[in-house]
C-alpha cells in the first residue's frame, strides 16, 4: 500500500519535537564528560547511576542536573508533538507511559543511588519499564497508512532490546549475578535514547499546515 502525501502538523509539533532532542543529546553529552572525569569508569561493569554518585563521581552534580534536564525537556516536548504520533489507543497508552518514564528520570536525579537507593532503584525501574513497553505500544499504531510506518519496526525492536535487557537484567540484580551490568544496562537505555532522537528527526521534518489548512490525518 502506498504512503499518502506529507502529513501536515501543528507548529507546536515540530517545537515539541526539538525539545526532546534537546533533552536527549544535552544527557548523552553530560554522560559522556562525566564518565572521562570518573577514573577508572568501566562502560562495561559501571551502573549509569554511578555517574550521579556523590561521593564518588567527581561531577555528579553535571549527572543529575543533566537527567532532570532529560526528564523536564522530554515530557514538555511529548505533551508538545502528541498531535504528531498516529492516532488511535496506542498513542494515548503510549506516550502516557513515556510521561511516566520522564517523570522518573527527574526523580533519578533528586534521588541519586548512594542517597537513597531504594527510590532509586524504584524510579529507575519506572523509567526502564514504561520506557520500553511505549516503544512496542507505539509501533502498533504505527500502520502503513500514516507517514509512522518506515518507523515501525524501528520502535518495536527497539523497544524488544530494552524489555528484553531488562528482563534478564532485574532478577540478575537481586541475586547478584548480573553479567557486565554496565553494560546491559545500557542495552535498557540506549535503545530509549536512540529512538528519542530518531522521533525527533520524523516529527521535524513533517510539514507544518496553515491555520487555513485542515491537516491530513495521521
Amino acid at each position: 500500500m502506498s504512503v499518502p502525501g506529507p502529513t501536515h502538523v501543528d507548529r507546536a509539533v515540530r517545537w515539541g519535537a526539538g525539545l526532546i532532542g534537546i533533552g536527549t543529546v544535552q544527557f548523552v553529552v553530560a554522560m559522556a564528560v562525566v564518565e572521562t572525569r570518573y577514573a577508572g569508569y568501566s562502560l562495561l561493569t559501571n551502573y549509569v547511576s554511578d555517574l550521579g554518585n556523590t561521593s564518588t563521581s567527581p561531577l555528579h552534580v553535571v549527572f543529575n542536573i543533566s537527567i532532570v534536564l532529560l526528564g523536564v525537556l522530554a515530557f514538555v516536548g511529548i505533551w508538545m508533538a502528541w498531535g504528531g504520533f498516529p492516532r488511535g489507543g496506542s498513542r494515548g497508552i503510549g506516550l502516557l507511559l513515556l510521561l511516566v518514564a520522564c517523570v522518573a528520570a527527574m526523580l533519578v536525579g533528586f534521588f541519586p543511588e548512594n542517597v537513597n537507593p531504594p527510590v532509586h532503584d524504584l524510579v529507575s525501574l519506572l523509567v526502564f519499564l514504561p520506557g520500553g513497553l511505549a516503544l512496542v505500544i507505539l509501533s502498533v499504531g504505527m500502520r502503513p497508512t500514516t507517514h509512522w510506518a518506515s518507523y515501525r519496526a524501528l520502535s518495536a525492536a527497539l523497544g524488544a532490546v530494552t524489555l528484553l535487557s531488562l528482563a534478564y537484567y532485574a532478577p540478575t540484580q537481586t541475586l547478584n549475578t548480573t553479567w557486565d551490568p554496565g553494560l546491559i544496562e545500557r542495552l535498557i537505555i540506549a535503545p530509549i535514547l536512540l529512538w528519542a532522537l530518531a522521533v525527533t528527526f520524523h516529527l521535524t521534518r513533517l510539514p507544518v499546515f496553515s491555520r487555513f489548512r485542515t491537516p491530513v490525518g495521521l
